[in-house]
This record gives C-alpha cells, sequence and structure tokens, in this order.
C-alpha cells in the first residue's frame, strides 16, 4: 500500500511538471511569434526605407510631373489674381487630403525631394511682396501677423498639420510687403520658419521688353534691396514679372549677370503659369524655363489648379509619386527612356 503510494505520488509529480513545460513553452512560442509580427509591421510601416515598400501597391513614379503654384493676392473678393483667406485655406487641406506635400523650390530644382513614401511634392509661390501676402499689426507692444494673411494661414496650417511641411517661396519687388517699418521684421521671420525669398525684379520690369543692362540692372536692384536687411542671403531664384521671357540670346540674362559689381546666377527662373512641370530628374527639365500652376478657380481656362488636381486624379496626367528616400529614383520601366542619365548621385530603381 505504501509502495502504491509512492508511485501515484511520483506520477502526479512528472505529470504537472509536464503541463508546466508544455505551458512555457507554448508562452515563449507566442511571445517569439508576437515579435515577428511586430517587427514586420513595423518595416512596412517604415515610410524612409525604399526597398521595403510594395512597388506595385505604392507605384512610386519620380518623372511624373510637379505643381509649382502661382499665387498673387489674398483678399476679399475672387478674382483671377485674388484667393480669399478661405479660398486659399481651401487649397491648402484639399492639397493635404489629396495626398500632396510642400517642399522647397530650391530643394525641387536641385533633386533634394524627401517627400514620404506614396506623396507627391507640390511648390508654392507668391509673386509681387504685396501687403496681404505678409501683414502685421501692433498690439500691446507685440508684432501679430494678420490671421488672413497668405504667412498668418500658412502659420496656422502649420501648426495644424505638421506634416504638410509647409513652406513657400515669395518673389518680391522694391516694395517689400507695402509695410516699410516691418521690412527687416517679415523677411527675417520668413527665413527663420521655412520661407524662402525669391526675385521678382526691382519695379516688376517685363523683361521682354528689356535690353540686356536693364534685364541686369532690375535684376541687381532687387538683390540690393533685399540684402540691405539680410545681408549674404543669396537671391538665386527669379519669377519673370508678366511671365516676359527676354528675347534670344538676352534670355542668358535672366540666368546670370552682373551689374555695379554684383553678380548673379540664378538656380530657377520660372514663367507664368498654365501646367505643372517636369520632374527634375527628366531629361528635359529646365531650370530656366519652369511652368507654373495658376492657384485660382476664376478665369482659369481649364488651367487651375483643380483642373491639375482632376486631371491627376482621373489619371489623365501623370503626377510625381515619391518613393521615399532620396538617395534613389524609382520609376516603372516604360519610363526609363526619359530619365536624365546623366545623373549621377541617384540609384536609379525600376520596376
Amino acid at each position: 500500500m505504501k509502495n502504491k503510494a509512492i508511485i501515484l505520488f511520483i506520477l502526479l509529480t512528472l505529470l504537472l511538471s509536464g503541463c508546466s513545460k508544455s505551458d512555457v513553452s507554448k508562452s515563449e512560442s507566442n511571445t517569439s511569434n508576437e515579435n515577428t509580427e511586430s517587427t514586420s509591421l513595423n518595416e512596412s510601416k517604415d515610410e524612409n526605407t525604399t526597398n521595403k515598400i510594395n512597388y506595385n501597391e505604392v507605384k512610386p513614379n519620380e518623372l511624373g510631373k510637379i505643381m509649382v503654384l502661382m499665387y498673387h493676392n489674398i483678399g476679399q473678393d475672387e478674382s483671377t489674381w485674388v484667393r480669399t483667406p478661405d479660398n486659399f485655406r481651401k487649397d491648402l487641406n484639399t492639397l493635404y487630403k489629396k495626398g500632396y506635400r510642400a517642399i522647397r523650390l530650391n530643394d525641387y530644382v536641385s533633386g533634394n525631394i524627401n517627400t514620404k513614401v506614396g506623396f507627391t511634392p507640390v511648390v508654392i509661390t507668391f509673386d509681387d511682396g504685396n501687403e496681404n501676402n505678409f501683414r502685421v499689426f501692433e498690439k500691446d507692444g507685440n508684432i501679430k501677423i494678420d490671421p488672413n494673411c497668405a504667412v498668418g494661414i500658412l502659420e496656422d496650417f502649420k501648426k495644424s498639420h505638421p506634416d504638410f511641411d509647409t513652406t513657400a517661396t515669395f518673389f518680391l519687388n522694391s516694395n517689400i510687403f507695402n509695410q516699410p517699418e516691418y521690412v527687416d521684421y517679415k523677411l527675417k521671420f520668413l527665413l527663420e520658419n521655412g520661407y524662402d525669398i525669391g526675385n521678382h525684379t526691382s519695379y516688376h520690369t517685363d523683361l521682354s521688353k528689356s535690353d540686356k543692362d536693364t534685364i541686369q540692372n532690375t535684376i541687381v536692384q532687387e538683390i540690393e534691396v533685399i540684402n540691405k536687411y539680410i545681408k549674404d542671403y543669396p537671391i538665386n531664384t527669379l519669377a519673370l514679372p508678366f511671365g516676359g521671357k527676354p528675347q534670344g540670346e538676352d534670355y542668358i540674362y535672366a540666368i546670370k549677370g552682373d551689374y555695379n559689381s554684383i553678380s548673379y546666377d540664378n538656380n530657377a527662373v520660372l514663367l507664368v503659369g498654365w501646367d505643372p512641370y517636369k520632374s527634375p530628374y527628366h531629361k528635359d527639365f529646365d531650370f530656366s524655363k519652369i511652368h507654373r500652376v495658376r492657384a485660382s478657380e476664376t478665369n482659369v481656362d481649364n488651367v487651375g489648379l483643380y483642373d491639375w488636381l482632376n486631371k491627376f486624379d482621373e489619371n489623365k496626367e501623370i503626377k510625381y509619386i515619391s518613393d521615399g528616400d532620396p538617395t534613389t529614383i524609382c520609376i516603372p520601366e516604360t519610363y526609363k527612356d526619359v530619365l536624365n542619365t546623366d545623373i549621377q548621385d541617384k540609384i536609379i530603381i525600376t520596376y
């Protein structure tokens, strides 16, 4: 009887030990599977790692077109060259919801595009440097930005949509934002908050009707005006007033020249808008003749912002879609023929 009791005790001990070992093994196995799944999910969400994206799902095409939007005024009455504050807010929200993300003009031109995977870069520009682009006022001894001017709207959008990467280039004439007592504050604010400043000539001169000396003089004069406030800032982008292109061989002076011992060498020359422009990796991309899109809905002759958004949505035009990796150019196999083969600092990926 005693022996039977001992045998029964041993059997129970072995049985309990076996259950415990099985449970531990099962627990370890579950933990391992959970970690593997978590790692896999994290990798699939890594938007900056090109070799981990599904090309057929994302369909990156870094030879698609990019919109360079052309704005002028923000005002209360909508017209061809005026957007109301509410409509400008609508533009930004529409771009955001449709998967567009802002980039700097110089980054577009240089091909330094860091747009996240699956999204499309867009460039925002303002011509003329009107007060409604950047208006300030003083309250209780402090400078405040008008919430209904372009910069006020952009800054508010930046707070609520930090992943839009809000930025814009302001092309200025000599009367900078029409509040002379605040020019220094405004220009420094723009540079400190991720915006850029470009040249629109000192007196909005039509360069198509100008000789080479006038072209160089009016470009250099504006550089001098701006550099009084922000010394050594490189003014190396030009938006042609009226879209007026210097004639014949004089076009070179829109790109580079000198006057009164001051020289300039523009990285980008922008025309008046009618359509999106080529990818900087396209073999026919020309930094000196960049097309722009009219950011308006009034009298745009079917070439306004919303016309092009619809064409992209309907695949009537092919937009740039980023692969999320600034070190690569990712394109469908069928686009190889239009790739600029002189580009040396990028890895080419086709699918």
